[in-house]
């Protein structure tokens, strides 16, 4: 019987996602547990996503086809398959959850492959999405931070320790930047997230008193900063063009080391289109070495945002 389907889950702070996945990226079944639930006891987590897994199994009568399981969750090492002090988890926020064995115990020895979102993000667009094909690209999730997956010669890297590719913690400021959540101040998280975009609007704000509708926002968010831009105004566009300007500087920098074929942008931030897009682009091509100049892409994800986190992490099962 062949195996030609893989189990992609998605571990988030509250929910976790599962999906039952064929080869082409089609997700047969999805389910969704609390993730937020089991307080301290990783041992009741995982029995209840097993359960669910073979829920979902037998729902789709893929018994006996499935080549394996992928998971991103925050936090997690290739290497080891632990998941380590990840203070949004309860049960893993000290030491070390070995998730993968735990896992594949109770499927019966199933094998488990275990990463960051950023990089199951990577995986998925290699298998199914526009770097399909592509040996060597750069994906930057561009969301609450900024996450990233570097892939070289068709392989993810990971490091020696499993934790390379940290790239939204890479310093852009390092005169009086950003105090960023790491620890570090002016990491790229701090200014091309968005919340880096909302940090961006209230430090501009009480700057200066030039007019802007964002004056009469009560919560501001990149939501609203890009609204106001599409609306014409003239602060929250250069808000933008400076958040795209800050983040082409560093894909330049970037491509220098891995001299990617392209480089991919996924998340709630990207769907910004050309507002942010042109400025990014500008950027890259007036700060990167010539060799470079107009050769790498800049490309959206095709993934839609629902299923991405499922398909990324389906597709570790079928690397």
């Amino acid at each position: 019987m062949a195996k030609d389907i893989a189990i992609g889950i998605d571990i988030g702070g509250q929910t976790s996602k599962i999906g039952v996945v064929n080869a082409e990226g089609g997700i047969l079944a999805r389910s969704v547990i609390r993730t937020d639930t089991y307080g301290k006891d990783a041992e009741a987590f995982v029995d209840a996503l097993a359960a669910a897994v073979r829920g979902l199994i037998a729902q789709t009568g893929t018994e006996g086809r499935v080549r394996g399981i992928g998971a991103g969750a925050p936090n997690a090492n290739y290497y080891t398959g632990c998941i380590s002090n990840a203070p949004n988890l309860e049960w893993a926020a000290d030491g070390c959850v070995e998730f993968s064995r735990m896992l594949s115990e109770r499927m019966g020895g199933l094998p488990v492959r275990l990463t960051n979102d950023a990089n199951a993000a990577a995986a998925g667009e290699m298998k199914y999405g526009v770097a399909k094909g592509m040996k060597d690209f750069i994906m930057i999730t561009l969301g609450t931070g900024v996450g990233s997956g570097i892939v070289i010669g068709g392989n993810i890297v990971y490091g020696h320790d499993g934790c390379a590719g940290e790239l939204g913690h890479v310093c852009v400021e390092r005169e009086g930047g950003r105090l960023c959540g790491c620890g570090k101040k002016g990491c790229l998280e701090c200014y091309c997230s968005a919340t880096g975009v909302a940090r961006t609007a209230k430090e501009w704000l009480q700057a200066s008193d030039e007019p802007s509708m964002l004056r009469e926002v009560n919560n501001l968010s990149s939501k609203a900063v890009f609204d106001a831009a599409v609306s014409g105004d003239a602060l929250a566009i250069r808000i933008f063009d400076y958040t795209g300007t800050i983040l082409g500087r560093s894909l330049a920098d970037f491509i220098a080391f891995s001299s990617p074929e392209a480089i991919v942008l996924f998340g709630g931030l990207a769907r910004a289109g050309e507002l942010l897009m042109d400025p990014v682009r500008k950027a890259m091509d007036d700060n990167v070495l010539r060799q470079w100049r107009g050769k790498v892409k800049l490309l959206h994800s095709a993934l839609s945002e629902s299923d991405a986190a499922i398909l990324g992490a389906s597709a570790l099962a079928f690397m």
